[in-house]
């Protein structure tokens, strides 16, 4: 019998990196605590891959990414969601939440995303943004499950801005 696989948590609040430093590094903008998630859009599932931090994800792995959609015509979608999470006085919340779209063309081992939008997108949840508009009502809901599932108090605590972009029809 297989086992499954041990699913990965999300990158928690490590304590920080420059405390007691007062000098190198102090304010720079750490990776400690940011998440990629990938949501299989026609699944309908979620999932962490820290591989994404480096464009190394199952998804992602022998795939040839090109510049424009039209060149993977048959890709299968998915969002790769930057999840960032911080804490403020009521405890730890996700703070920064941006998606990005790709597809992927296993059978010609082809896929299209925009390398500048992922990595723009990655800051941009590390600067505590929201940018979900883009994604469909579908994987905005699986998303919103999944974040929910995975920690309600960092749900509860976050910002109406998610939740509204997450949940609003």
């Amino acid at each position: 019998m297989e086992e499954k696989k041990k699913k990965l948590g999300f990158n928690i609040i490590k304590s920080d990196p420059t405390d007691g430093h007062k000098g190198y590094g102090k304010g720079v903008l750490s990776l400690d605590n940011v998440s990629p998630v990938i949501i299989d859009v026609d699944a309908g599932e979620a999932e962490i891959d820290v591989g994404a931090m480096h464009a190394r994800s199952v998804v992602e792995k022998g795939i040839k990414f090109l510049k424009t959609k039209e060149e993977v015509p048959n890709g299968k979608p998915y969002w790769l969601v930057w999840v960032t999470i911080d804490r403020k006085p009521e405890g730890p919340y996700y703070a920064g939440v941006t998606a990005c779209y790709m597809t992927v063309d296993r059978e010609i081992r082809r896929g299209y995303k925009s390398l500048p939008e992922h990595v723009n997108r990655m800051d941009k949840s590390l600067k505590r943004h929201i940018i979900v508009e883009e994604m469909d009502a579908k994987s905005k809901k699986v998303l919103a499950a999944f974040l929910r599932g995975h920690n309600e108090t960092l749900w509860n605590n976050s910002t109406d801005e998610l939740k509204k972009g997450l949940l609003a029809e």
